[in-house]
Formats: structure tokens, sequence, C-alpha cells
């Protein structure tokens, strides 16, 4: 390897670093700081609550939603739902047939319609607000199964009246159907279990999550409301609403359930949406966060959790660089071992301990084959996100993508769409990563393989399930 690709090399390693870092510093401050205690019960009368549930094109979920969302336990006269549909399909029929039998029943159910989808789902959450009337508002997604206890469990932290949110832990419908689903049930456990848990210990900012939590409503129209801005509306919301001085509460003892994307692509999508918009918060918030008189720990750690997303580009770069340093590899030519033992400690091995703590504090089974798979699926998406990060930071407008969901009865075969281009990338990357391991073996370069072998991995199990097309389901007749 030339003296060029081998100071590269390292400068993406150097690069990388930092990201484990932060993550470590996550479960340290997660392990050593103290869990903090909040009301458990509410005094009072009991307050009027809407329960917002916004839709578009969700007939696989929607009556499954509402019928949780309608058997919530909560006294009818203090409850208010709304189905806030955007829908283009038959979820409107769906839904309408639902209000009707709820409202029949004594739940007070209102089926919004708007005249055009203005602003996504942030428009449709804004258009609800200002037509609810509750005091506190819950968000349910489509996809989401509440509790039947679950206001009454997030309402009590409300009595402090400087709380202006209450975060629910996801938990996930059928977490161990696939390689795809475990790896994914493994983010979100980290992302809940951990940075969640470490950033409301640790007085931190964090953000709702978009659904399973309950807004104040004063709080929402202090922070100036819901924008379509970015794509990650709720972080936006966050973020504004903490800046304002509203404290968030975060219930890592509260689970709310919900689906898993079940394709590839499917994943792709939401991930990308969350990546980009990201970015595009980053963009909005980090110089008001940066203006604004905070102590210097918030301001740091909000701005990791923004630009988190830059590591997509980085692997991206790094999986090239080992597919080229592999083919152009030669006997005497190589990285000392040393430095590719370096590459593994740093860039493996702080997502190893990151992740096993998560899945060892929700109690996953055969935690060593999820950790694999979520590292892999980590990988393998680099390409789709590094084209999110690229568009989140040229500024450019994309339409909220919605992430299409089966249901436990799915009705329709929703195909989600993804652009040949990064797709091919990823493929083409594959081929390279495998053939580069397969050249550093055959010319006795046993340090090269384990690093490189990893992100063939990742790149070629990607490459492999994006060229699947899930079956569609059997429409009933």
């Amino acid at each position: 390897m030339s003296e060029i690709g081998q100071v590269a090399y390292l400068a993406l390693l150097a690069l990388l670093a930092p990201f484990g870092a932060h993550r470590l510093r996550l479960l340290w401050l997660r392990v050593r700081r103290p869990a903090r205690t909040e009301a458990r019960t509410w005094r009072g009368p009991l307050p009027m609550v809407t329960v917002q549930l916004p839709v578009f094109n969700e007939a696989n979920v929607i009556e499954r939603v509402i019928d949780a969302a309608c058997r919530l336990d909560y006294p009818a006269d203090r409850l208010e739902i709304q189905v806030l549909d955007d829908s283009e399909d038959e979820t409107t029929q769906l839904a309408s047939r639902r209000v009707r039998f709820w409202h029949a029943r004594g739940v007070g159910i209102r089926h919004v319609r708007r005249a055009s989808r203005e602003g996504f789902k942030a428009g449709a959450l804004a258009h609800g607000v200002a037509t609810s009337r509750g005091d506190f508002l819950l968000v349910l997604d489509a996809d989401f199964v509440p509790p039947a206890g679950l206001i009454r469990d997030l309402l009590p932290p409300f009595g402090d009246p400087e709380v202006g949110a209450v975060q629910a832990a996801w938990e996930h419908l059928s977490p161990d159907a696939t390689w795809l689903t475990r790896a994914q049930a493994l983010f979100l456990d980290a992302h809940f279990a951990i940075e969640h848990e470490a950033r409301y210990r640790a007085g931190l900012f964090f953000n709702f999550n978009g659904s399973a939590g309950m807004w104040r409503k004063d709080c929402v129209e202090a922070a100036g409301g819901w924008q379509s801005d970015t794509l990650t509306e709720d972080v936006d919301l966050s973020y504004r609403a903490q800046l304002a001085g509203w404290r968030f509460v975060y219930r890592d003892n509260v689970r709310v359930p919900a689906e898993l994307p079940s394709s590839l692509r499917a994943v792709e999508i939401q991930q990308s949406r969350w990546t980009q918009g990201g970015i595009q918060s980053a963009r909005k918030l980090l110089p008001r966060i940066w203006r604004q008189r905070l102590p210097m720990a918030i301001k740091f750690e909000a701005t990791a959790h923004l630009v988190g997303h830059v590591v997509h580009p980085l692997t991206l770069t790094m999986a090239a660089a080992l597919a080229a340093t592999g083919w152009l590899a030669r006997p005497g030519f190589g990285l000392p071992s040393s430095v590719h033992a370096a590459a593994v400690l740093l860039a493996t091995v702080p997502f190893v301990l990151f992740y096993g703590a998560a899945g060892s504090i929700r109690k996953r089974r055969r935690l060593g084959r999820r950790i694999v798979e979520a590292l892999l699926l980590g990988l393998g998406l680099g390409v789709p996100l590094t084209f999110a990060v690229l568009r989140g930071c040229g500024g450019r407008e994309t339409p909220f993508a919605r992430t299409p969901k089966r249901g436990f009865a799915p009705t329709v075969a929703y195909r989600a769409r993804l652009a040949g281009g990064p797709a091919l990338l990823r493929v083409a990357l594959a081929v390279a990563l495998v053939g580069a391991v397969v050249n550093a073996a055959l010319l006795g370069l046993p340090a090269a393989v384990p690093f490189t072998g990893l992100f063939a991995a990742g790149y070629a199990l990607a490459s492999r399930e994006s060229l699947r097309m899930p079956p569609a389901p059997a429409i009933p007749g």
C-alpha cells in the first residue's frame, strides 16, 4: 500500500473513532448516573387528553390502531381521539367505518380530513392541535398498538408544570421474525435503553420520537408548533421546546409495541427519512443551540446527536478504501498488523459493547447473533444513508415518504421504492469487497481479512436482501 493510501486509511480511522467514543460515553452515563424519579400518580381531577393518530395510506394497520386507541383506559368524557387521515386509498373507508363503530359506542372519536396533504405529518398534527380540546396530546403512529394503561402511565410527570413532554419506550411486534427485524429491534433497544436513558439521567436534551409520547399542548404552542421544514418534525419540535425551557421526561419502564419494517427497502425508506431529517434539523437548530446560554455538556451532546448521521459517508468511504487497497495489495506492501487490529478495536468494539449492553438490558436471546446482524445491517445501509446525508446537507426538499407497513392481516401489498443508483453502487461495492478479501487471503495478508471481511459481509447481505421482493399478501375476496 502506498504511503498516501496508508495516510488516507489512518485518517478515516481517526474520523470514525469519535463516533465509537461517543457510544461508549453514552453507555458510561447510562451505567454511572442514577435513575431519575418522577411522580407515579396524578393528583387532582383527570385532565382532558387528545389522542392523535396521523395516518396516510395505512390500510393494513388503520383498524388495529383505531381499535387500540379506543380501548385506552381513560374516562370517556375526558378523552378525545383524532384520526388525522390524509390518505388517498382505501384507508379512508376503513377508518370511517371504525370511527362510526366506536362513536356509536360512546367514544369521542373524530375522523379528520384535510383539503390537502400540505406539511405531511407535521401539517396533519398542526391541524389537529388547532382543533383539539385536550390539555395533553398523545401521538400514536399507525403501526403502534398502545397498551390500555398508556395515558395513565404517561400523565403523572406532567404534575410538574415545567414538563413539556413524556416519552415512552418502543417495544416491538414480532422482533424475532427475521434477521432484519432482530437487527432493527437491537438498534431501537440501544436508542431507548441507552441513548434516551443516558441523556435523561444526565439532564441532557433528548427528543420525542414521533410516536408513543405525550405532549403538553401549551408546550407545543409555546415552542412554535409543528413545522414541516425538516423530515424529522419530532426532533425539531423537541429541541425547540427544550431550548424554550421545557423539561422532557423519559419512561423506560413504559413500553409501547410497534411494527418493524419487514423488507430492506422499507427499512431504507424509514432510515433515509430519519437520516436526512436529522441533518436538516442540525442545520436548522445547531446555530441556535450554540448561541443560547446552555451548559457545554448540553451543547456538545446535542451536536453529537444531530450530526451523528455523518458517520454513514465515512463508513462508505472506508468501504471504498478497503475495496481499493484490497485489490491493490501486494506482498510486503500492506499495513502493519497493529494498524488492522486498531481498526477493528476502534470501529467495532465500541458498537459491540453498546449493542450488547442494550440487548442485555432488554433481555434479548442469542445476543451474539443479534449484535453481528446489527453491525452488518448498519454497514449495508451505508450507501442509501450517505445519499440521505447529502440531500440533507444540500438543503434539498424531499416529500415525506411513509414507511410501508404490513400489519397482522395485510390486505394491501405496498411496494417500497428505492432509487436504482444507490442499489447498484452497493452491489458494486459488495463485489469489490469480496474480491478484496479473497485477494488479501491469497497474498498471505491475513491481518487485512477480518475488517475487510466485515464490510464485505454487510454489503453482500444487504445486496442480497435488496434483490428480494416480499410476496404480495392475498387480497380477501
